[in-house]
């Protein structure tokens, strides 16, 4: 161990105890080293490490193995549905390939609403829920002014919850 080393080490060893106890450290690292350096571990036999390296190459070999089958698995399904598909189709083109293709329409709205410049108006329905939205707003307008005289804010949160409950109505159908 050079000089530069041993002051560091000596400086580490003070850190944590006084100077004379880390002298004594210091020589103790320094013989440890010295009998380490003397006593090499000695290497292992070219046998056991051909067996290590034996099994690792059979364990990676197994793995990749398994990972293919495991894919073969998850894929043999689609590969399923994409003949199944292709056999229906090839099926369906054969019978039905000689006419031609005739289109129907339909109309889920009535014309009369299409035709109309107030759809709410015409639609009852809808003329009812925007007459319960209005109704709604202006009854929330009138508890946030005050007017009522009331406690507004849980009315207020009352009638937001029915205007939410209307709307989802709305929506459902």
């Amino acid at each position: 161990m050079n000089s530069r080393n041993e002051e560091n080490l000596k400086d580490l060893f003070e850190r944590f105890v006084g100077a004379e106890e880390a002298e004594g450290a210091v020589e103790d690292f320094q013989m440890a080293e010295r009998i380490l350096r003397e006593h090499a571990a000695p290497e292992p036999d070219k046998e056991l490490i051909a067996a290590i390296k034996s099994e690792i190459t059979e364990a990676i070999r197994r793995r990749k193995e398994s990972a293919f089958r495991r894919i073969a698995y998850k894929m043999a399904p689609v590969a399923a549905v994409f003949i199944i598909l292709a056999a229906v189709s090839v099926r369906l083109f054969e019978r039905g390939g000689g006419g031609p293709v005739k289109v129907t329409y339909a109309s889920m709205i009535p014309a009369a609403i299409w035709e109309s410049d107030d759809i709410a108006i015409d639609d009852l329905d809808l003329a009812i829920l925007t007459a319960e939205i209005d109704e709604l707003e202006s009854e929330v307008v009138t508890l946030e002014l005050g007017e009522n005289g009331g406690n507004g804010r849980s009315a207020v949160t009352e009638l937001e919850m029915e205007l939410v409950e209307i709307n989802s109505d709305f929506w459902e159908g």
